[in-house]
């Protein structure tokens, strides 16, 4: 490494988020500029470790190590090959992903990790802004054809792939644009829209076509599908939210979260405007249902509507400030956590679950019923005595999803599930339908963005190979592998 003393000579150290009276009046990302020298002093901490856990917590086995001694040395060209050696879009990972590299970073055994997601996104905006991501458009091509079915990260970073081995790739799409939950479920504050067009845009330079407003197995049955490709990639992604079935369920008011956010990035790109959002929280009282990423979604989204107040159930208990015993490094770190969105304000409620909605004479949500939980033998248990009653106008539910849409084009394919309601797959990602693949969370379940990309990149070699008999592409991982958790 450049400075085997690096990590004594410099803490921890990430950027400033805004203000958060500035920042909630308007929908850009959060973070103020991050210098090059302090990224530099950043990267030093990477320690001569002699074993770079931080590989293996990777599922995409980024080179950690290699990339951060580059940055020390202002070798920046040098960084960003490394990194898009092992990853197709790490200004996407680089802003979204929870970062299991540095719960198993071995800085983390004793002090505060190395910076990883800082660095990696920091390399990425800066090579765009010298113009050193260009097209790669393959140099032969092979005749065959494929077909992607979603165009979230498993399925870009699948198409991607196999468009420079020398394919002919359609990503079909049923959005009126790219991205999937990329485009639709995130907020802008959390990852501005420029960076999906961006990549969209080489993407397209290289060769790849893409088809909106498409769904297949409706406006495209799967039997035309597979008539017009040599292989067909199943990559649409677990979008079967989870529901809450209680007494008041059919109230105006209670939505999924994904019948929420859509809205708000929609009038972001000029759809609409934001006075014209159908599904708003402008002063109303909100309640979201789940403690996750995509509950902080909608709080952070609530927050710039205007919401009169905000609460956040979580029916799990509240998570301690450091690792428990039964959760040792270099395993993804369940602890407390303070996102931007949870800074901007509202109430975190644990050990709560949530029993019934309550409306008024005309349907409309006007509360809700709850009460405290306690958790015996893995289960929750009411604690009597403690219900409760919320006034509250808006109820969002995030509360995870359950694996992908049944019906429709799986039905049609006739593709085998597994116990878990996802597309079966063998060790090659192929389903039990010739010419058939599936990756990212259509066949592992709901997942972190980096498996998605990990998958979609070890789908497309398995298909290069299929089709052509050899493949010069990586393959990061199998699906049966596991993250330290």
């Amino acid at each position: 490494m450049g400075d085997v003393r690096g990590f004594l000579k410099h803490n921890r150290e990430l950027p400033q988020r805004r203000a958060v009276p500035v920042r909630l009046s308007d929908w850009n990302e959060v973070y103020e500029p991050f210098s090059e020298d302090t990224l530099s002093d950043q990267a030093s901490r990477c320690m001569d470790c002699g074993i770079p856990f931080c590989n293996n917590g990777c599922p995409l086995g980024n080179l950690i190590p290699e990339w951060n001694d580059f940055v020390f040395r202002d070798r920046w060209r040098h960084a960003v090959e490394r990194l898009h050696a092992t990853n197709n879009f790490p200004e996407f990972t680089g802003r979204l992903c929870p970062a299991p590299c540095e719960g198993a970073c071995v800085l983390g055994i004793n002090q505060d990790p190395v910076t990883i997601k800082q660095v990696e996104v920091t390399i990425i905006d800066h090579a765009f802004q010298q113009g050193w991501v260009e097209p790669q458009p393959p140099a032969v091509k092979t005749g065959k054809s494929v077909a992607v079915v979603g165009s979230g990260p498993a399925g870009l970073a699948a198409a991607q792939q196999l468009t420079r081995a020398g394919h002919d790739v359609t990503v079909y799409e049923r959005a009126d644009r790219v991205g999937g939950l990329l485009r639709y479920g995130i907020p802008e504050f959390k990852m501005e829209k420029r960076h999906i067009d961006r990549r969209v845009a080489q993407m397209q330079a290289e060769g790849t076509s893409f088809v909106t407003n498409t769904d297949v197995g409706v406006d495209i049955t799967a039997d035309e599908l597979r008539g017009r490709f040599d292989a067909v990639v199943l990559a649409g992604g677990a979008t079967q939210w989870r529901d809450l079935p209680i007494p008041g369920r059919e109230l105006t008011g209670v939505f999924q979260a994904m019948e929420y956010l859509p809205w708000a990035n929609r009038a972001q790109m000029g759809d609409m405007a934001v006075d014209e959002v159908p599904v708003t929280s402008a002063g109303k009282r909100v309640v979201i249902i789940g403690g996750g990423d995509t509950g902080a979604d909608c709080l952070g989204t609530a927050h710039r509507q205007g919401a009169e107040s905000i609460h956040q159930f979580e029916i799990m208990p509240r998570p301690s400030e450091t690792r428990s015993e039964a959760n040792p490094w270099p395993t993804f770190p369940m602890v407390y956590k303070v996102t931007s969105a949870h800074e901007e304000g509202g109430e975190r409620i644990y050990s709560v679950n949530t029993e019934q909605f309550l409306g008024d004479d005309k349907g409309n949500l006007c509360g809700l019923r709850a009460h405290e939980v306690e958790w015996v033998d893995g289960r929750p248990v009411k604690v009597e005595g403690t219900d409760f009653e919320l006034p509250c106008e808006r109820v969002y539910l995030a509360m995870g999803f359950t694996g992908p849409e049944q019906g429709g084009l799986l039905d049609q394919l006739g593709v085998e599930l597994d116990p878990r309601s996802n597309v079966a797959r063998d060790d090659s990602y192929k389903t039990n339908v010739d010419d058939v693949w599936v990756c990212g969370d259509m066949g592992r379940g709901q997942s972190l963005i980096v498996w998605a990309i990990a998958e979609g990149r070890s789908c497309a070699a398995a298909v290069d190979e299929a089709l052509t008999g050899l493949t010069a592409l990586a393959s990061p991982v199998a699906p049966t592998d596991r993250p330290l958790a």
